[in-house]
C-alpha cells in the first residue's frame, strides 16, 4: 500500500471515528468509557496520520 493510499484509509477511519463520538454523545445512555476509548482511538488514528505525512514529506 502506497503512503498516499495508507493516508486515504487513515482519513476515512478518523472520519468514522468521528462521527462514532459524535453520536456517542448525542445519546445521553452512552457510557463515559465508551466515549473515552472512542476519544482515544480518534486521536491515535489523527497521530498516525500526522507521522504518516511527516514520513511523506521527508521522502519528497
Amino acid at each position: 500500500m502506497t503512503i498516499q493510499a495508507h493516508l486515504v484509509e487513515l482519513e476515512r477511519k478518523h472520519k468514522t471515528l468521528e462521527h462514532e463520538l459524535h453520536e456517542a454523545l448525542v445519546h445521553l445512555s452512552t457510557d463515559d468509557l465508551q466515549i473515552v476509548e472512542l476519544k482515544r482511538r480518534k486521536l491515535m488514528v489523527k497521530d498516525q496520520i500526522e507521522r504518516l505525512r511527516h514520513t511523506g514529506d521527508t521522502l519528497h
